[in-house]
């Protein structure tokens, strides 16, 4: 059968190990216009002392999960899934799910077949804008980037998701953790 193709960035499913899972999603700033982060988008540490959106090759903390601010125009408070690039608002909190040993599902950009062998295998992302009708990213795994060596994303498994798990076809949901992290890295500071 073949995978569906629909992109939705890093979606967090749970941690590694037997540890308690609680899900938890830690509080970032996010700078008054900066460039719009799509739920699921993949974040980055930037020199401002805010995240903004990571691409390729950037160290990730972890993937949006909704941002909360007053907005600027009506001064009430204010919940999205995503982070408008438009959003003049000066007290932006970003939701993020930044566990290192966190878990996620992402689909892979391939247009040829996925084999067993892509498990335990290291890939960056390939970024694309989020969908405008919900705003859900549209981020994936970049399959052209597999390396033994080093890599954004490892795959540690296949989803279990029947629309979307059959080896064999393209665009595939592999379960990966963040290789190249924020906080296990020894990445030097912004």
């Amino acid at each position: 059968m073949a995978n569906k193709d629909a992109a939705f960035g890093l979606k967090p499913i749970g941690k590694l190990g037997q540890n308690d899972d609680n899900q938890g999603l830690s509080e970032y700033s996010v700078a008054a216009s900066a460039t719009a982060i799509y739920f699921q988008d993949p974040v980055i540490a930037a020199a401002t002392g805010t995240i903004t959106v990571g691409g390729a090759g950037d160290t990730l903390i972890g993937s949006l999960n909704g941002i909360f601010y007053t907005d600027a125009t009506t001064s009430k408070p204010t919940w999205a899934n995503n982070l408008a690039g438009s959003n003049t608002a000066t007290d932006i909190v970003a939701f993020v799910a930044d566990d290192p040993y966190e878990r996620f599902e992402i689909q892979s950009d391939n247009s040829g077949a996925s084999a067993q062998t892509d498990v335990f295998m290291n890939y960056d992302v390939l970024y694309a804008a989020g969908d405008s009708a919900n705003y859900v990213s549209g981020v994936e795994l970049d399959d052209s980037t597999t390396s033994t060596a080093s890599g954004q994303l490892k795959v540690i498994g296949v989803s279990k998701d029947v629309e979307n798990n059959t080896i064999g076809s393209a665009n595939v949901n592999f379960v990966v953790t963040v290789n190249e992290h924020f906080y296990k890295s020894a990445v030097a500071g912004i």
